[in-house]
């Protein structure tokens, strides 16, 4: 076996690490370490919402919708993504916050992969959420 290779299953490997795949939190020996992006499959049933808003944004985010339907909040604006394969970009300086409008899949891809964003322990949303 190579060291430098993962393979896996992303429905399984989520629910291990609240949804993350991919990021600096990984450990420094996985080759699903990265200081570059994170990358997270996100499943979340209906009414499932960010505990708190993501304020002083640092990242660049792509959220793809798999499944479902999902609202991401942005200051001044509300996006729903209903159809498989909708998505929203957003960069640094903008804040944020979701909401499952029903039991959705989504794919999210944030660059650089940086710490500091977790929701304290207790709520709904858990690290790097």
């Amino acid at each position: 076996m190579n060291d430098s290779v993962y393979v896996g299953n992303a429905g399984k490997d989520a629910a291990l690490d609240r949804g993350w795949l991919l990021g600096h939190f990984k450990d420094a020996g996985d080759p699903r370490h990265s200081e570059a992006v994170e990358i997270k499959w996100g499943v979340h049933p209906r009414g499932d919402e960010r505990a708190q808003w993501v304020k002083g944004e640092e990242r660049t985010a792509l959220l793809v919708l798999i499944s479902g339907r999902f609202r991401v909040e942005l200051p001044g604006r509300s996006v729903v993504l209903e159809e498989q394969g909708d998505y929203v970009v957003w960069g640094r300086g903008v804040d944020h916050s979701w909401f499952a409008d029903e039991e959705s899949v989504v794919l999210t891809v944030r660059w650089p992969s940086v710490p500091g964003y977790a929701v304290e322990e207790g709520t709904q949303a858990g690290p790097l959420s």
